[in-house]
Parts: structure tokens; C-alpha cells; sequence
């Protein structure tokens, strides 16, 4: 099965990319959006400034799911990391994916998940919080009535233009599927079928 037969873009994304503003671009690439933001990293081939863990993934990344990120321990070369990448300090804390439109928060979800993973996600659940959109956003893209921004640990790490599609209407919770699971839905919620990359296959839905 090809990568584009598994992932099924929202098609407000889709048209996005077919007619990008140019002059919006920057905030899509994860390393100018992370040094505009004032954290510490750089691209691949430059030398981290100090011996840690870090998290290391594509510069730009169209079908999202966290492809190509990995958690890393970089000592100092990072000539070794794949052409494209990025590294950056890592985060921690919840991480939330919030909606705005035109500034205002709309809907607030937060994801659950193993530490030992990036990208298999145990459960996303709206959440009753507030975060104020960052000050570098709001005053570039305060007037966009689709923005979709994640965050960790308070850190944003990246946006879109667009909204989390999986919590439009009252949806509250959904809880990934992965192949090899039932997909015999807990009491009160319902399956969908929403294969990815990863080796989701749907999801349990409330």
C-alpha cells in the first residue's frame, strides 16, 4: 500500500498546500518557526551546543503523524542526522493541540502516550483549559479563522492552517486503534476506520 493510500489528509490542508502564501511558509518550517521562537537548535550537520537529549525531525513534514521524528542523545556532530532535519531541546509536560479562530481558543485536546513512543498515541480527550495564543502568532496570524497550534510543556513545537478534524462537532475523546487490536468498541464509544502510516487502523470514538 502506497503512503498517500494510508493517509487521508483533512482536504482544507490538501488545499492549502495547492495555493501556499508564500509569505505564511516560515511558520510551517519547524527550525525558523523554533528560532523565531527563541529555542535552541539548528540543522542538521551544526554542532549542538551541549551533550543532551533532543528531538530530531523533518524540517517540514506535509503529512504530519510525527513521521521521521526520533528522540536522540547528540553529543556534539550531527553530521550523521538525515539531510532535512532538524534538531531541537526537548520538551516535557502535556501536550496539547488547540484550535483558534481569529485568536480566540475554540477547542482544546490533550494526547496521551508512552514515553517510549512518538508517534503511537494511547488517547487524545478534550480538555477543559486555556492557553492564550503565543504572541509571535497572534500578531502574524491573529486573523486567520483556521489555526490549529501543538504544544509542550507550554512550548508551541508547531502549527497549521487548519483545525484538529478529529474533534470537529462534540467529539470528547478518541482512542487510536492499532493493527493486531479489537476493534470491538468499549461501551459508549464507536470505531471509525482511520488508518495511518504507523499501523493505526481506526479509532474508538465519543
Amino acid at each position: 500500500m502506497k503512503l498517500f493510500e494510508i493517509i487521508q489528509q483533512p482536504d482544507e490542508e490538501d488545499l492549502y498546500w495547492k495555493n501556499p502564501k508564500a509569505d505564511d511558509l516560515w511558520a510551517l518550517d519547524k527550525l525558523i518557526l523554533s528560532k523565531k521562537l527563541g529555542y535552541n537548535c539548528g540543522p542538521a550537520g551544526i554542532e549542538v551546543p551541549k551533550a543532551g537529549d533532543y528531538i530530531v525531525r523533518p524540517v517540514l513534514n506535509v503529512f504530519g503523524l510525527g513521521m521521521g521524528a526520533k528522540k536522540m542523545h547528540l553529543k556534539k556532530d550531527t553530521s550523521h542526522l538525515p539531510i532535512g532535519t532538524f534538531w531541537c531541546e526537548w520538551f516535557e509536560g502535556r501536550h496539547f493541540t488547540v484550535d483558534y479562530n481569529k485568536g480566540k481558543q475554540v477547542r482544546c485536546v490533550e494526547g496521551f502516550k508512552k514515553p517510549s513512543t512518538l508517534q503511537k498515541w494511547d488517547k487524545w480527550a478534550r480538555v477543559d483549559e486555556t492557553i492564550t495564543l503565543h504572541p509571535l502568532l497572534k500578531k502574524y496570524f491573529g486573523n486567520k479563522p483556521r489555526l490549529n497550534v501543538e504544544y509542550i510543556g507550554g512550548k508551541v513545537i508547531e502549527m497549521h492552517f487548519r483545525h484538529n478534524v478529529d474533534f470537529e462537532g462534540d467529539r470528547q475523546e478518541y482512542l487510536p486503534v492499532w493493527k493486531g487490536q479489537s476493534t470491538k468498541a468499549p461501551e459508549g464509544y464507536k470505531y471509525i476506520k482511520h488508518p495511518d502510516i504507523h499501523g493505526r487502523i481506526g479509532a474508538f470514538v465519543k
